[in-house]
């Protein structure tokens, strides 16, 4: 088994030296990762410049860019292999719910599966991250059961993990996504030389977190695993749009 690991938080991050580990026991392991942290780059590409591509000394690669970038790069020309799997993560903070739509967690996984490739993206649901075994235990049973059983065709899972001890792990949920409330308002302050700057707010409470939903499952000790798809259409408004258009 051929993975290749990557992550938003840079390839510092204990988080991906952790996942690196762990899926050592199964395999050989690639880590391609952000040099800085990424968090919040969602899907982009850096297409306004060239990138490059460092090792370190842990045989580590670290690009410039973004994770997209990072696992783009690895698939269509870095790696002599395609990878039987790609693995991002574990990140230091949950992604649930709307967050997806800008983890750059998530990210790093959504282009290996647009890739053709199964995708795992990791979370540890705490911006603490103190219980990282437990977080890496989710990683040894999902990567366990894909080898026992695996997958037909390429899936994107987002997996996030409760912030507590292993023994404390009340199972696993299939879950979907929640909602949150609009983010909390910009935070504006003054610099030194008297600039007004604004810093993103706070996401907001959540909103959908009932039964089912991936809030729920880690809100009860549970091991959420969302299932992703990629195709946006509403499909529901096609009809009402050609009314729209036509009339």
């Amino acid at each position: 088994m051929k993975f290749l690991i990557s992550n938003d938080d840079g390839y510092l991050a204990p988080g991906i030296n952790a996942l690196a580990a762990t899926l050592a026991r199964f395999g050989d392991v690639v880590v391609v990762a952000p040099e800085r942290n990424r968090s919040g780059a969602s899907n982009s590409l850096t297409l306004d410049r060239p990138l490059s591509v460092r090792k370190a000394p842990n045989g580590f690669f670290f690009v410039n860019g973004t994770p997209t970038d990072c696992v783009h790069l690895a698939v269509t020309g870095l790696l002599d292999f395609r990878p039987d799997m790609v693995i991002s993560g574990i990140n230091h903070g949950p992604n649930m719910g709307d967050d997806t739509l800008y983890s750059g967690t998530v990210a790093a996984a959504t282009e290996a599966f647009l890739l053709g490739i199964p995708a795992l993206a990791f979370s540890l649901a705490s911006n603490a991250a103190d219980n990282l075994p437990t977080a890496c235990h989710a990683v040894e049973k999902l990567v366990e059961r894909c080898l026992q059983k695996p997958f037909n065709l390429p899936v994107l899972l987002n997996v996030n993990v409760p912030d507590i001890p292993v023994d404390k792990i009340e199972g696993i949920s299939v879950t979907r996504l929640g909602r949150r409330h609009m983010a909390e308002s910009v935070i504006k302050t003054v610099t030194p030389r008297g600039e007004t700057v604004y810093w993103v707010g706070p996401p907001g409470s959540v909103q959908d977190a009932g039964a089912g939903t991936d809030f729920h499952a880690i809100a009860n000790n549970r091991i959420s695993v969302t299932p992703l798809m990629i195709d946006l259409t509403a499909y529901d408004q096609q009809d009402g749009i050609k009314t729209w258009l036509c009339s």
